[in-house]
This record gives C-alpha cells, sequence and structure tokens, in this order.
C-alpha cells in the first residue's frame, strides 16, 4: 500500500536505498547490441554477464537505464547487472543513469571488458586507471570518472594497431569457442570473490580452473 501523499515511484526508490544499505554493487558488461555483434571478442564483456546471471539465478533482464538490468545475490552481496543497450562508445550514459538512481559512488562499480594487453582468456582485475584506447571505458571514465574496478579480459592483440578494429569486431574462432567457454565458466565460479571485494582470490581461482 502507497502511504499518503507518496508518490507511486517512491516505494521503488526507497527498496533501492534499502539495497545500497546493505552494500550493493554495480557490475557492467560492455559490448554493442544486436546479434550481429553477439559473438564479436568486443562483446565478451557481455558474455560475462551472462554467465554470472544464469550461474547465480539472477532476475530476468528488464529495459532500464538505456540497457538491460538484472539483479540478484552473489553469497551474500546484492549485484546488479547491466548490460548498457547504448552501443560501445556511450556506455557511460548507461551506466551514469544506474549510478545516479541507486546512489552509488564509482568504487561500487565493476566494469568487465575486452583487453588487447592481455594474452587470450587471461584474466586480471584492477582499480582506477586509463582507458588504453578502449572506447567503452573512455566513454565510463567520462561519465563516472576512472575509480570504478575493471575485470579485464584478455583477448590478445592482431600484431599491428591497423588491424585492431577489425580483430575486435571480429567474431571468436571456432577453434577458440572451448577455451571462451571454459574462461567464462570459471568467472562466474569465482564470482563470489569478487563480490566479496577479493580481488586477488579471484584471479588466483579463476587461473587455477583454466590451468587444470
Amino acid at each position: 500500500m502507497i502511504p499518503p501523499g507518496a508518490a507511486p515511484g517512491g516505494i521503488f526508490i526507497g527498496v533501492s536505498r534499502i539495497l545500497l544499505e546493505l552494500g550493493m554493487q554495480l557490475w557492467v558488461g560492455l559490448g554493442n547490441p544486436g546479434p550481429q555483434y553477439a559473438l564479436n571478442r568486443h562483446n565478451v564483456g557481455f558474455m560475462a554477464l551472462d554467465v554470472i546471471a544464469d550461474m547465480h539465478g539472477f532476475t530476468p533482464p528488464k529495459k532500464q537505464f538505456q540497457g538491460w538490468l538484472q539483479e540478484g545475490r552473489i553469497g551474500s552481496e546484492k549485484i546488479l547487472l547491466l548490460k548498457p543497450a547504448t552501443f560501445m562508445n556511450e556506455s557511460g550514459r548507461s551506466i551514469r543513469a544506474a549510478l545516479d538512481f541507486y546512489k552509488l559512488s564509482p568504487q561500487d562499480v565493476t566494469v568487465f571488458h575486452d583487453e588487447l594487453d592481455l594474452a587470450p582468456m587471461k584474466v586480471k582485475v584492477k582499480r582506477g586507471g586509463g582507458t588504453a584506447g578502449h572506447n567503452g571505458l573512455r566513454s565510463t571514465d567520462k561519465h563516472i570518472g576512472p575509480d570504478f574496478r575493471r575485470v579485464r579480459i584478455g583477448i590478445g592483440h592482431p600484431g599491428h594497431k591497423d588491424r585492431v578494429h577489425g580483430y575486435v569486431l571480429g567474431n571468436y574462432h571456432k577453434s577458440e569457442t572451448d577455451a571462451l567457454t571454459d574462461m567464462l565458466a570459471a568467472i562466474g565460479s569465482e564470482a563470489e570473490w569478487l563480490a566479496r571485494n577479493d580481488d586477488v582470490r579471484f584471479m588466483n581461482d579463476v587461473a587455477m580452473r583454466l590451468a587444470d
């Protein structure tokens, strides 16, 4: 029941503030919307969020904040998963909208993205830093600043800067399918360490899974 004089949206905002008090986090996957991009290396951030949502029983996606939002819990932590639908270069607008609504800070944000400067299927975590020419990171930095956590998912480098555009917007090769599946499953399986802000344990356990 809505209290007298309260706006209908007030209950939703009130719930969001309760979640904030419980330490809610916003996890963002970077990618481009549309089936033609689904298997691109540039979309591995989207892929990671899909696996996390599936493994941890998140709610179905709903259109919100210029993207697709899912809610759930990993261990004892409340997590929001957001896939911006703005195309890569404008990802920050979607992230900013969610941040403002839930009254979160950049330190509450984790961005999953493809990383040219890491070998394929390697996973590293860092907080803050530059954008290394990544348009999704550049847009995020523009809208919320640099102080967010990044889960860097290695895709390797094609060898020459002139080949980068076609490489990142190219699909994973069939020969990479098994390794990609294993890497995404490792991220999903060890996501609780990320939720608990134990970045080192997350990286170590993902690496151990992939070494088996």
